[in-house]
C-alpha cells in the first residue's frame, strides 16, 4: 500500500510539470497582450512597452518559464496582473464557493442517481427503466448554460422561489447559503445524474444476472437485501469509478455554472483571468485543478480496496 501511494504521488510531479509547460506555452503563443489590456485603449506604444518590461514579458519565453518554474518550486504561483495580489491568496479567497458548489452537486448527484440506477436495473424494461434512459439522453444533450438560463427564467424570474444569481457564505446563515446554491447545483448535477444513473443501472443489471444472486434469492433472502447488500455492493467498483470521473469533469462544468450564476469562485476567476490575459492567475488555477484531478483519481483507486478486498496494490 505504501509503495503504491509513493509511486502514485511521485507520478503526479511529471504530470503537473507537463501541464505547466503546456499551459505556459498556450498562453504565450495565443494572440493577445496583457500589457495592452492593462494600459488601455488610450496608451501609446512607449507606455505599453514600459508595462511589458515591468511584467517581464519583454524577455524570451524560455527565460520567463525558467523564472516562473523557479518560483513555483518554492510555492510561489506569482502575482496576478489584473487583481494585483498573489495567485495563492486569490485562489484561497475564491475556493469556498467552488468547493461548496462542487460538494452540493456531487452529493445531490449521488443521492439521486444511485437509487434511480438500482431501481431501473431491478425493474429492467419497466417504465422507470425507460424513463431513466430517456432522461440520460436528455441530460447529455442539454448544455449546462442553456439549462441554467431555463431554470433562472422559470424558477427565479417567473416563480420567484430562488435568487437569480450571487453567493452567500455559510457564515452569513445556512438557509441563505443553501438558497443560492440550489439552482446552480441542480443545473450542474443533471448531466452527472444521467451519467452515474446509467452506469449504476448497467453495473447492477449485470450483477443481478450472477449465480450468487440466484442463490441468495433461493435462500429466501428479502429482495431489498439481495439488491442492496449483494448486487449493489458487488457493482460498487464501476459506480465509484464513474463518480470519480464525474468529479474530475465537474471542473469544466463549474467554470460555466459559476459564470451563469455570477458565483465568485475559481470558475469565474478562470474566465475573468482568461479575458484579462492574466497569465499567472490562469496558470495557477489550472495547476490547482490539475492537482485536484490527480488527487481524486488516487482516492478513487484507494477506494477499490474498501469495496473489493480482492484488489491488492
Amino acid at each position: 500500500m505504501f509503495n503504491f501511494l509513493a509511486r502514485r504521488l511521485a507520478a503526479t510531479l511529471p504530470v503537473l510539470l507537463i501541464v505547466a509547460v503546456l499551459v505556459f506555452l498556450m498562453l504565450r503563443l495565443t494572440p493577445g497582450d496583457p500589457a495592452v489590456i492593462i494600459a488601455g485603449d488610450a496608451a501609446n506604444p512607449e507606455q505599453v512597452a514600459q508595462i511589458r518590461a515591468g511584467l517581464g514579458l519583454d524577455r524570451s519565453i524560455v527565460v520567463q518559464f525558467g523564472i516562473w518554474l523557479g518560483n513555483l518550486l518554492t510555492g510561489n504561483l506569482g502575482e496576478s496582473y489584473f487583481f494585483k495580489m498573489s495567485v495563492t491568496e486569490l485562489i484561497a479567497h475564491r475556493i469556498e464557493p467552488t468547493l461548496a458548489l462542487s460538494l452540493c452537486t456531487i452529493v445531490l448527484s449521488v443521492l439521486v442517481s444511485v437509487p434511480l440506477g438500482v431501481l431501473a436495473a431491478w425493474r429492467q424494461g419497466g417504465w422507470l427503466d425507460r424513463a431513466l434512459m430517456g432522461f440520460s439522453v436528455l441530460g447529455f444533450s442539454i448544455p449546462v448554460f442553456v439549462l441554467g438560463y431555463i431554470l433562472i427564467y422559470i424558477v427565479s424570474l417567473k416563480l420567484g422561489w430562488l435568487p437569480v444569481q450571487g453567493y452567500v457564505r455559510m457564515a452569513d446563515g445556512l438557509w441563505p447559503f443553501l438558497r443560492h446554491l440550489i439552482l446552480p447545483s441542480i443545473t450542474l448535477s443533471v448531466i452527472y445524474i444521467a451519467l452515474i444513473a446509467r452506469v449504476t443501472r448497467a453495473a447492477v443489471t449485470e450483477t443481478l444476472a450472477e449465480d450468487y444472486i440466484r442463490t441468495a434469492r433461493a435462500k429466501g433472502l428479502p429482495e431489498a437485501r439481495v439488491v442492496i447488500h449483494h448486487a449493489l455492493a458487488n457493482a460498487a467498483v464501476p459506480i465509484v469509478t464513474v463518480i470519480g470521473i464525474g468529479i474530475a469533469l465537474l471542473i469544466g462544468g463549474v467554470v460555466v455554472t459559476e459564470t451563469v450564476y455570477a458565483i465568485p469562485g475559481l470558475g469565474r476567476l478562470t474566465v475573468d483571468a482568461v479575458l484579462a490575459r492574466d497569465f499567472p492567475t490562469v496558470q495557477g488555477v489550472i495547476l490547482f485543478f490539475s492537482f485536484v484531478y490527480v488527487l481524486i483519481n488516487l482516492l478513487v483507486d484507494l477506494s477499490y480496496l474498501f469495496f473489493d478486498p480482492r484488489i491488492r496494490y
